[in-house]
């Protein structure tokens, strides 16, 4: 993890924002601990609240749960629930624009297949 003091985001946002993304990529896959407040607020020398304000952001959205004693464990549906979000914001950032773009365009769905088509045979 890596935090930026002194960047606008607010580091309990940075916190949920890291932990997050490590859910997305399989650093912390479904039913795995992550590290404690205590933890993260050692290492990286920050408040334990500010630890723990990102953390509950994450609880709040279900993406990990708190076991009494434990710790903090990522849900089994966290994964799901990440990716279901990010496709949701690359359709309300992207497609809905593009798409928005390809009628002033007069572009067809299936001028707008091909295009798409065409854009994975360059990859």
């Amino acid at each position: 993890m890596f935090f930026e003091f002194n960047n606008e985001t607010p580091i309990y946002r940075q916190i949920a924002d890291q932990i997050e993304e490590g859910i997305f990529t399989g650093v912390f896959p479904p039913e795995s601990q992550i590290p404690s407040t205590t933890e993260i607020s050692r290492q990286f020398n920050i408040n334990p609240a500010t630890v723990l304000k990102g953390m509950n952001q994450l609880v709040e959205k279900g993406l990990i749960e708190k076991k009494r004693g434990r710790g903090m464990f990522v849900t089994t549906t966290a994964q799901k629930q990440i990716n279901q979000q990010r496709q949701d914001e690359f359709f309300d950032h992207y497609v809905a624009a593009f798409i928005t773009e390809a009628q002033q365009l007069k572009l067809s769905k299936d001028d707008l297949i091909a295009l798409i088509e065409r854009g994975y045979q360059n990859d």
